[in-house]
């Protein structure tokens, strides 16, 4: 395994976004279409904070309804915003970050993706499965 490889090489670079004026409607959407778990959330072409599936399942009923219960959803997705419900204060990094400094940063904090950033543009997304992924190719 090599020590300085840049999180370039395995971070998610068709990322999907949200902005403040989507709907928690459209972002559990998203969530579900892709099968992701994490969405930044930007500002024009700057990253303001970033938006976790659990983020949503917090204030709603998302997994504990079916199909044809999505009004409750509806309901509690009314009452809030996507920059309510959003993470703020975001911990980023650039492609060049090595892969070992992002696990350092995921194994310390208490969340799961990290918004790649370069000259103020988000270029990509890296994640915990990323990572896992990535050791696992190692083996």
């Amino acid at each position: 395994m090599k020590k300085r490889t840049p999180v370039s090489s395995i971070m998610t670079t068709t990322v999907i976004s949200l902005n403040t004026k989507d709907s928690l409607e459209t972002a559990e959407s998203l969530f579900k279409e892709n099968n992701i778990r994490h969405i930044p959330v930007v500002g024009g072409s700057k990253v303001i904070g970033m938006l976790s599936y659990t983020d949503l399942l917090r204030i709603s009923f998302a997994d504990a309804v079916g199909d044809d219960e999505q009004d409750v959803d509806t309901v509690v997705y009314n009452m809030f915003t996507i920059e309510q419900v959003m993470t703020k204060n975001l911990v980023t990094v650039t492609s060049t970050t090595t892969i070992k400094e992002v696990a350092e940063i995921l194994s310390k904090r208490e969340f799961h993706a990290l918004p790649v950033i370069d000259n103020g543009k988000l270029v990509g997304i890296i994640t915990t499965t990323d990572l896992i992924n990535f050791l696992l190719e190692q083996f």
